[in-house]
């Protein structure tokens, strides 16, 4: 069976933080399922179906947004991640532009990310 780059990042945060005194791990995801980069994203999206509900006993809940290709949604989708839905990892998003913009949200608020993008900047130090 073939598992998606996505299916492999959302597999090991979710180990990393199976370790946690969490009963629950929350996995806040926002992808752009709409807009110019919907043919990335809407693959994405659907992977999460096929993402395990349980991990060492611990149970795994992913609330997925869509950022609809567009930078300020994707940080509107962070914030709401982690000061609403209370995630302990955020994944996301499709593109550069929106990882890239995402950052400074996560650093701020000490959340965890992993990035489905593909770019040298977001993981640089900051």
């Amino acid at each position: 069976m073939k598992v998606s780059r996505a299916s492999r990042i959302a597999l090991a945060a979710t180990a990393l933080l199976a370790g946690t005194a969490f009963a629950q791990v929350k996995v806040g995801i926002t992808v752009s399922a709409t807009g110019p980069a919907a043919s990335l994203g809407i693959p994405e999206k659907n992977t999460v179906a096929l993402l395990p509900k349980e991990i060492a006993g611990k149970k795994i809940e992913y609330i997925v947004l869509d950022d609809a290709s567009d930078t300020t949604t994707a940080v509107k989708n962070t914030r709401k991640l982690i000061t609403e839905d209370k995630v302990d990892l955020v994944i996301g998003s499709t593109v550069t532009p929106n990882s890239l913009a995402m950052v400074d949200v996560v650093a701020e608020n000490e959340t965890p990310m992993i990035t489905l993008a593909a770019s040298a900047r977001i993981i640089e130090p900051m």
